[in-house]
């Protein structure tokens, strides 16, 4: 099984300001990292950089219309991000160019913005997008369903939200990865779709890109990570319509589906706590 992490994790590095290189990098099987145990006052800039994102992807979902580009959207996030205090996390980062990743209908993750790429009506909409605030990330993403949408992609969008907070719901002190797998597993085989399996979510903090991997099935190829409070995870369950398998575009950054099926992703930045968990970047709470 080849398994690769989202978004743009290299091989054993956690660099917050990486170097140019490409995405699609096996994770090691074993690092030597242990996943970092968030401060009280770590955790408190966390919730700004998380809320920051969080504000940016809410605003997106209540602007975005047929006709617009996905470079509108991209230039809107980083002007956001800026005037929040914040710098983007996705831009420049291995010489990726945009500060959203936005992936329509069969793109699965890591689609460029384009002043070509133009979002019409139907559309399946995936905008990932992360914010850089005194030295901590936030990251997040969402699917937007633009205008009206066909039933299955209605269920295909609903199902990866579901899968998302079915993940989340694992979270807490002395619970395991594998519980968040397996609910996220589960949750998504219940509603008739396949999990991506080359790309899992991650540690979030002070890089972009911590440990542990974050998986979204259960696999033993990975380690099963303790939860301990303070931990912060970008959970990130990605769904297929069809086929599971992917393939990364000449451009070397955009993935889509091997079947050309649609693909739908949620994602959160995540707090263990004794009890349970916080969301980070709960867009509800604005």
């Amino acid at each position: 099984m080849n398994i690769l992490t989202n978004i743009f994790t290299p091989k054993n590095s956690s660099d917050s300001q990486p170097k140019q290189q490409t995405t699609g990098l096996p994770i090691p099987k074993k690092s030597k990292r242990t996943p970092e145990i968030k401060s009280p006052s770590e955790i408190e800039i966390m919730r700004t950089s998380a809320k920051i994102v969080a504000t940016v992807l809410k605003e997106i979902s209540e602007m975005v219309q047929p006709g617009m580009t996905t470079a509108d959207l991209d230039a809107y996030a980083e002007k956001r991000i800026r005037e929040m205090g914040a710098t983007p996390s996705f831009k420049g980062y291995y010489g990726f160019p945009g500060s959203i990743c936005s992936s329509i209908n069969h793109e699965v993750v890591h689609g460029i913005p384009n002043p070509k790429k133009v979002i019409r009506a139907g559309d399946v909409l995936k905008v990932d997008t992360g914010a850089y605030y005194q030295g901590y990330h936030g990251d997040s993403c969402i699917t937007i369903a633009v205008g009206k949408v066909s039933p299955k992609a209605t269920k295909l969008i609903s199902a990866a939200e579901e899968a998302l907070y079915k993940g989340i719901e694992q979270v807490k002190a002395g619970n395991y990865l594998l519980d968040i797998a397996g609910a996220i597993e589960d949750s998504v085989k219940k509603n008739g779709f396949s999990v991506v399996e080359d790309f899992v979510g991650h540690g979030v903090g002070r890089n972009l890109h911590e440990e542990p991997s974050v998986f979204n099935f259960r696999t033993n190829q990975l380690p099963n990570v303790k939860l301990k409070a303070g931990m912060t995870l970008a959970i990130e369950p990605i769904l297929n319509e069809g086929s599971k398998h992917t393939r990364t575009l000449r451009d070397r950054w955009t993935v889509v589906t091997v079947d050309n099926s649609l693909s739908a992703q949620f994602e959160h930045t995540v707090l263990v706590t004794e009890t349970g968990y916080e969301i980070l970047t709960d867009r509800t709470k604005l």
